[in-house]
């Protein structure tokens, strides 16, 4: 059941599926009422293996029909950089379970063209951010969020200056943990959002939930920490394990 203290929202379920689901039905329901105010439901996807099963749910007949998907324009919150074809591809994923599945493309999918340079992509992943919203507040409906290990999200890695971002919508890293580049969404623009969903799962999970949440504040060891909505709502989706060393669950 949610419940709500200083900090956010928090959804907390006996077991994934459970949590999936339930996520499921806010997606919806965000998705209806931002249509129903501005004619369109811009949403920001996570990346990783632990939305898949939430995407598939989405396309599949039980949920195809209760969104009105021409209406909706995706959004990813980090990309690998590596060919969108690749099985690494963050937009791979997305387009496998819920994209193609649903018959969405062309104008409603921007994702990162990691053809250019890793900043060249990341200024034009801007660019293309800049001219959706055009002269409009650059807020997305909803943001989806996963939780590392390591308390990152996004590709907001502990110990990266991308964390110290004041201006830039978007920006290139190099990760040395996973060597690679990534382009990820920041911080600044995240907390624009609407509404910001964290989903996440298992005992693992655990102590980086306990320090973001009620832990002392450290940016640089805990970057999930920095997403605090400017005008929205955050909502911490979980199931018991992961929300096992809470107090104010």
């Amino acid at each position: 059941m949610p419940v709500k203290n200083k900090i956010t929202m928090l959804h907390i379920f006996d077991n994934a599926d459970t949590l999936i689901q339930q996520q499921a039905d806010f997606i919806v329901t965000a998705a209806r009422d931002a249509i129903a105010k501005r004619g369109h439901f811009s949403l920001v996807l996570s990346g990783g293996s632990s939305p898949k099963k939430l995407y598939t749910l989405l396309s599949s007949p039980a949920y195809a029909d209760k969104i009105d998907w021409p209406k909706v324009y995706f959004f990813l919150g980090d990309e690998r950089y590596v060919p969108l074809n690749h099985a690494d591809s963050n937009f791979l994923m997305a387009s496998q379970s819920l994209f193609t599945p649903l018959n969405i493309g062309g104008h409603q999918l921007f994702p990162v063209n990691t053809a250019l340079t890793p900043p060249q992509a990341a200024q034009a992943h801007q660019r293309d951010i800049e001219n959706f919203f055009g002269d409009k507040p650059r807020q997305f409906d909803l943001v989806l969020l996963g939780l590392g290990d390591d308390a990152h999200t996004a590709s907001l890695f502990p110990h990266t200056t991308v964390l110290h971002e004041k201006t830039a919508l978007v920006k290139e890293i190099y990760i040395d943990k996973v060597s690679m580049f990534r382009i990820t969404l920041t911080a600044p623009l995240i907390n624009q959002a609407h509404n910001i969903s964290f989903l996440l799962f298992g005992a693992s999970k655990a102590p980086a939930v306990h320090s973001i949440i009620e832990g002392e504040r450290n940016l640089d060891l805990y970057p999930a920490q920095l997403i605090k909505p400017a005008h929205g709502t955050l909502h911490w989706f979980m199931d018991n394990s992961a929300a096992q060393q809470l107090k104010l669950k």
